[in-house]
């Protein structure tokens, strides 16, 4: 390998260590746990992403199966329990020393990508955390029963991550609320469970407004990230994605990827090598967090 060419594969790492959905970042509230980055913004243009779908009349979402509990919230999600002062976190990594990973997967425009970690948590049985955008619905709900058994088995968690990842410092308080809740529903709607009390803010930005009115909505934990598999950055290479991992994939830490490239089909062998080399014990975002979520 020329110099060029390791320079720019130990840059990257190096940058997308918290770098995440299109350029999802964390931004200038202080971690619950760890260091808090700071690293400059990137953004990209997705390769090949679904339309937005519109909202139905009425404004609530068709069910796509299933049975629903009564709704008292908007677009038809139940009146959530509201969080206590002090008992929101914002979290960056595992609480302790472990040999815990937690490997969460955000967005999901590219149906190879979303077919590909679906796979792969069936076949490798590694947990993984899915955060996705009901916008993208169309990808996701082809694989609503293999989720939806997942979930059931305790190899998945499923984390709001809104239903059209806009920043949630620019929106109005009203619109906020809407795209969290409409999101939720869809979840549910889709594969039979609430995404409370996960949240993930879109390009990792939030602040006091925006997380007190996720405290409003039931959202105790709001989800960071500690590492990242590089896959933001559009036209990233196989081998850029598998050094980022190596950088990541640590005990204790929550990692961020994306189910939006095609490239990243070429990760998930590295990853399982990856966590049998290190020892790892790989989780879900809630098995990694529960002592602490039951004891608040």
């Amino acid at each position: 390998m020329d110099r060029r060419r390791l320079v720019k594969i130990l840059a990257l790492g190096a940058a997308d260590l918290l770098v995440g959905c299109a350029g999802d970042r964390p931004k200038s509230v202080p971690p619950a746990v760890g260091p808090r980055p700071v690293v400059p913004p990137i953004r990209v243009v997705p390769d090949a992403p679904v339309p937005p779908q519109a909202a139905p009349s009425g404004g609530r979402l068709e069910p796509s199966g299933g049975l629903l509990e009564p709704s008292a919230g908007p677009w038809g999600s139940p009146a959530p329990l509201a969080v206590a002062p002090g008992q929101q976190q914002i979290l960056f990594n595992a609480p302790g020393a472990t040999r815990q990973v937690a490997l969460t997967i955000d967005d999901g425009f590219n149906a190879t990508a979303v077919a590909g970690y679906v796979d792969f948590a069936s076949r490798a049985k590694i947990p993984l955390s899915f955060a996705p955008n009901g916008m993208y619905r169309n990808v996701w709900n082809q694989h609503a029963a293999a989720v939806r058994s997942l979930i059931k088995s305790g190899q998945v968690t499923m984390v709001n991550h809104t239903w059209s990842h806009r920043s949630i410092r620019t929106l109005s308080d009203a619109t906020l609320r809407a795209e969290v809740e409409r999101n939720d529903d869809w979840v549910r709607q889709t594969f039979g469970v609430t995404t409370r009390p996960w949240f993930r803010p879109p390009y990792g930005e939030h602040n006091e407004r925006s997380r007190a009115i996720l405290a409003e909505l039931g959202y105790s934990r709001i989800l960071m990230w500690s590492g990242s598999v590089g896959d933001s950055m559009m036209g990233v290479t196989a081998g850029e994605l598998i050094a980022a991992a190596r950088q990541a994939i640590q005990p204790g830490a929550v990692v961020l990827g994306h189910a939006n490239q095609q490239v990243v089909v070429n990760l998930y062998g590295e990853l399982e090598r990856l966590i049998i080399q290190r020892a790892l014990v790989p989780v879900t975002v809630e098995t990694m967090f529960m002592a602490d979520l039951i004891a608040r």
